[in-house]
């Protein structure tokens, strides 16, 4: 396998992947070939395209655009401070998505189909928006953050770098999430939440 110089490389041969593939392809871009550091996908396929190696191979072929396609928040960081001087990070937006003009979206951020993102809102660095997810007006949701399926954040929501918002949870507006949240699936946030806490429940509490 060749990989282009003016082509998409997919890091991460994950389930993941699956959706930024589809994601991309849907949204008219083109996908060369995927990379992981796992020997034992090397040469499989996912939707048709060749997991074609490890990592290195976007530096050693000069890879110039690429889309980390890993859920896990602390490796997506990872994962892009070790290649940020060799590629440019694509951002990526679903054609069945609705992203009103006023926001902004960081590099390499991917919003899945059916989420919507209302005006004023500002995503950092290669944060998920996830499938149906939905963002109203004014939100600032940091960098390496995840947003499960079927979220809802109300307006002015705050939310920090790497934090995880399980899948069908909700959040009131007004209220600030610190960094490195992890919200279990299906909580209802009615207050702000600090940093490194792990919380459930509806209203949302702290577990262990």
């Amino acid at each position: 396998m060749i990989l282009k110089n003016d082509g998409i490389a997919i890091v991460g041969g994950g389930g993941h992947a699956k959706v930024i593939i589809s994601t991309i392809l849907e949204a008219g871009m083109q996908v060369y070939a995927v990379v992981d550091d796992d020997e034992k996908k090397w040469g499989k396929e996912i939707l048709g395209i060749p997991i074609a190696g490890p990592l290195e191979m976007i530096i050693r072929k000069g890879i110039k655009k690429a889309v980390i396609a890993i859920g896990d928040n602390s490796v997506r960081k990872e994962i892009a401070k070790r290649l940020n001087s060799y590629c440019e990070w694509i951002t990526v937006i679903h054609p069945y998505s609705y992203v009103h003009p006023t926001v902004k979206l960081g590099e390499g951020t991917v919003v899945f189909a059916g989420a919507v993102i209302q005006p004023e809102t500002e995503i950092g660095r290669h944060t998920i928006i996830n499938t149906g997810a939905t963002i109203d007006h004014d939100c600032k949701i940091g960098d390496y953050v995840h947003i499960a399926p079927g979220v809802h954040l109300a307006g002015n929501v705050s939310i920090g770098e790497g934090t995880f918002i399980g899948i069908g949870s909700s959040v009131i507006n007004n209220v600030t999430i610190g960094n490195w949240v992890i919200l279990g699936a299906g909580g209802v946030v009615i207050k702000d939440i600090p940093a490194f806490s792990k919380m459930a429940g509806a209203p949302a509490k702290p577990i262990r």
